[in-house]
């Protein structure tokens, strides 16, 4: 039986590029999990991890092309190891029930993002964010 997890944006950064400060602690996760497990892409995982392969903050020397972020995107997927997975019927009221806040911050938006996507599809969420890890059900923190 597969078994599913969902990676956030920094989790998929970490696993995919080895200059990444947790590159090794993202290995150990994914290496100790059954052969069975499939990790997802959702569209803002994908968008996300797309976004800082090519930041030149983020990459420095190692900052990526367009079509080479794609390609490590797409190496995922090709060897069966992910897919990309759509919105679940029930995400929106979610999504929207997760998101009110009394002031602007811009950045909460993925984060409530992957909260509800990974409650409503009842698939942990893998990540390094404590806080988020702590408000998401069956989250794994790395």
């Amino acid at each position: 039986m597969t078994s599913l997890s969902f990676p956030d944006v920094n989790v998929w950064v970490a696993l995919s590029w080895p200059g990444h400060m947790h590159h090794r602690k993202a290995w150990q996760w994914y290496a100790s999990q059954p052969a069975t497990t499939s990790l997802v892409f959702c569209r803002v995982t994908q968008l996300g991890f797309l976004r800082l392969l090519t930041t030149a903050a983020v990459m420095g020397a190692d900052l990526l092309t367009n079509e080479q972020a794609y390609d490590s995107y797409a190496y995922w997927i090709r060897k069966d190891a992910a897919f990309m997975m759509d919105e679940p019927t029930t995400f929106e009221n979610t999504f929207r029930t997760l998101s009110p806040r009394k002031q602007s911050m811009p950045k909460a938006w993925s984060d409530d993002y992957v909260q509800a996507f990974a409650t409503e599809a009842r698939i942990p969420l893998v990540t390094f964010n404590q806080a988020l890890a702590k408000r998401t059900p069956h989250s794994i923190l790395l």
